[in-house]
């Protein structure tokens, strides 16, 4: 029933003027309007494609408790590029001491794929895959 509907997904944001920049210049993702309730971008759509990318919504709350977990992320074809580059656009890596992580912060899953963690301005946990 859902499997073939376009996907939308949600990211809460206390700081609407802080999160645009972050997602749309740092990110790169590109901006489509604020409805007042959210900024609204669009992901996962080839330049020139046709049809929709994944639709995010930045919603902006009162209140925010960040999760301790990753709550949206990204699959690349190049973990080491893509880490190299939003480093340059000054992206913090997240690093945990019980994770062997390498010199970009990038954990090897034992599975071979590759992982790296990153917060937003208001502290949601990102990430960005190599998968195996």
């Amino acid at each position: 029933m859902l499997g073939s509907a376009e996907v939308v997904t949600f990211i809460a944001t206390l700081d609407p003027a802080k999160a645009r920049p972050f997602y749309e210049e740092t990110l790169g993702l590109r901006f489509v309007k604020d409805d007042n309730f959210a900024l609204v971008f669009e992901m996962a759509k080839e330049p020139g494609g046709e049809g929709k990318g994944v639709v995010l919504r930045v919603v902006k709350v009162a209140t925010l408790l960040p999760h301790p977990f990753t709550v949206l992320g990204w699959n690349v074809a190049d973990i080491t590029k893509t880490v190299t580059a939003l480093a340059e656009r000054s992206v913090t890596f997240e690093r945990y001491p019980w994770m062997p992580q390498d010199g970009l912060g990038v954990w090897t899953a034992p599975d071979g794929t590759r992982v790296v963690w990153f917060k937003d301005p208001d502290g949601n946990l990102l990430s960005v895959s190599q998968f195996a």
